[in-house]
């Protein structure tokens, strides 16, 4: 029989064994996956996180989650690439334990889902099978670039025109560095070309300088920096693990965008975990700003599951408008075939 526990103290996730086991770098191999990344967001950015998990046998079903007062989030943040729910393999656990919820939860929101490994499909499965009616949506996008085999060079010879014309004229009037370890003098060095380029507020740089220094050590960390003139004016953070590249931040000085040094560093970045690390996949992260389309060559949805218990008075609105809203759509469709 399937045990379903809770654990609001993370930390204390390290004293359930198989739990801890699952969730360990040694089974996961994205940072959105490890029980490092869900304590950190905890510490850092989202103060009511708890684990919510179920096992039967060797069998695991684990969702990070956070909120209270009925309604159930995600536990991620701007910074999170994807979430999902995180299985061992049988479908059971997962269902067993969208079932437990239901007595802790009216609502449950879960954003950036992906589907291109059936994370959205089995999570909806799993909830409708325990009665929560399901609502599913797009809600984001994610670029990325299968490298398919190929070398730097090959790949810098498919990119925009104008993308290749800007690194041919640009390239030679900046010096760029690729560190692969956490430098506390390069890190603010980072901090503080972010604080003069276009990007809003960080988030939660505390949480960000300890992923950073996380990675650092366990030799995922590659921090890019470009300088003219001795003077540093772009930085970017990219990991690298288990054959993705994911690209998390970048920034430049606003006073030196002429000189292209966001394009430059990324091109050197992109050579960087191609020809050196060898990766076959670069992912790009949410959002569908122009710019990625000139460096990526696909891009995969992300999506909102909304699911509701159908018993709660508290939910009767947002139920209604969901059904009036379908029936608004069919009567459209059926006017348009008319």
């Amino acid at each position: 029989m399937a045990k379903v526990d809770y654990h609001r103290d993370l930390k204390q996730v390290q004293s359930d064994g198989q739990l801890a086991l699952w969730l360990s770098g040694g089974n996961q191999h994205a940072p959105f996956d490890r029980i490092e990344w869900f304590r950190a967001l905890a510490e850092h950015c989202v103060p009511d996180a708890f684990i919510a998990a179920a096992c039967d046998g060797e069998d695991f079903a684990v969702l990070p989650l956070r909120g209270a007062s009925g309604h159930l989030h995600a536990l991620s943040n701007w910074y999170t690439f994807r979430f999902r729910a995180l299985c061992s393999g049988a479908e059971r656990p997962l269902a067993v334990l969208a079932g437990d919820l239901a007595g802790k939860a009216r609502r449950i929101t879960l954003s950036g889902v992906p589907d291109e490994d059936g994370s959205a499909a089995l999570l909806e499965r799993a909830f409708r099978k325990a009665g929560w009616l399901v609502r599913r949506e797009i809600c984001d996008s994610n670029h990325v670039l299968p490298v398919a085999g190929r070398s730097y060079a090959h790949y810098l010879a498919s990119r925009p025109g104008n993308l290749r014309t800007t690194l041919k004229r640009k390239a030679g009037k900046l010096d760029v560095e690729v560190l692969t370890r956490f430098d506390a003098a390069a890190w603010a060095t980072y901090e503080a070309i972010y604080a003069e380029s276009w990007k809003p507020e960080e988030g939660s740089p505390a949480f960000l300088r300890a992923f950073a220094q996380a990675e650092g050590s366990a030799g995922r960390l590659r921090l890019g920096i470009a300088r003219c003139g001795g003077q540093a004016i772009a930085a970017q953070m990219w990991t690298v693990e288990h054959g993705t590249a994911w690209i998390h931040k970048l920034a430049h000085r606003q006073a030196a965008k002429h000189l292209s040094p966001g394009s430059v560093l990324s091109a050197a970045l992109f050579r960087h975990v191609i020809d050196t690390d060898g990766v076959e996949l670069v992912d790009f992260g949410t959002g569908d700003d122009p710019y990625k389309r000139d460096w990526m060559e696909f891009v995969r949805p992300r999506y909102r599951l909304d699911m509701l218990r159908p018993g709660s008075p508290l939910n009767w609105p947002r139920l209604g408008r969901d059904i009036l809203r379908a029936g608004l759509e069919r009567l459209a469709a059926t006017a348009k075939r008319g």
